[in-house]
């Protein structure tokens, strides 16, 4: 069996947060998921697991991070082209999230950010395989 991972994430409004990566692309899976935490699927190994500010801490057991004032983590994701990179950066936009930085090419790599509702950092690359091998 593959090695699944699910990345918490506290957020204020959960149903927004919901909708808002369902607009992007990821798929909710109600069979992991109540009043308190949606899962939404980002791959099949990938999941990002959505936890209301309350049951984050009940979870973590420390404080929530402020992601106006500091950053808790870089959540990267490679995908396919750099024609994908667009389309999630883009319709992260369209649905309220922010460009944290101007897009990176390095040629072999083409990379661009953007903070979602809640703050979070995503981080969406294209390698090209050439580079990678």
């Amino acid at each position: 069996m593959a090695t699944k991972i699910y990345v918490n994430l506290p957020v204020k409004d959960l149903q927004r947060a919901v909708r808002f990566f369902q607009a992007i692309g990821f798929r909710y899976d109600p069979q992991l998921s109540d009043e308190s935490a949606a899962c939404l699927a980002i791959s099949e190994d990938i999941f990002a697991m959505l936890l209301t500010e309350a049951k984050f801490r009940e979870v973590a057991r420390r404080p929530v991070a402020d992601t106006a004032r500091m950053t808790e983590v870089l959540t990267c994701l490679s995908v396919e082209s750099r024609r994908r990179v667009n389309q999630l950066v883009d319709r992260a936009l369209t649905q309220g999230g922010r460009e944290v930085r101007e897009p990176e090419d390095h040629g072999f790599m083409f990379g661009r950010s953007f903070s979602d509702l809640d703050g979070h950092i995503w981080e969406i690359i294209y390698m090209a395989p050439d580079a990678v091998a």
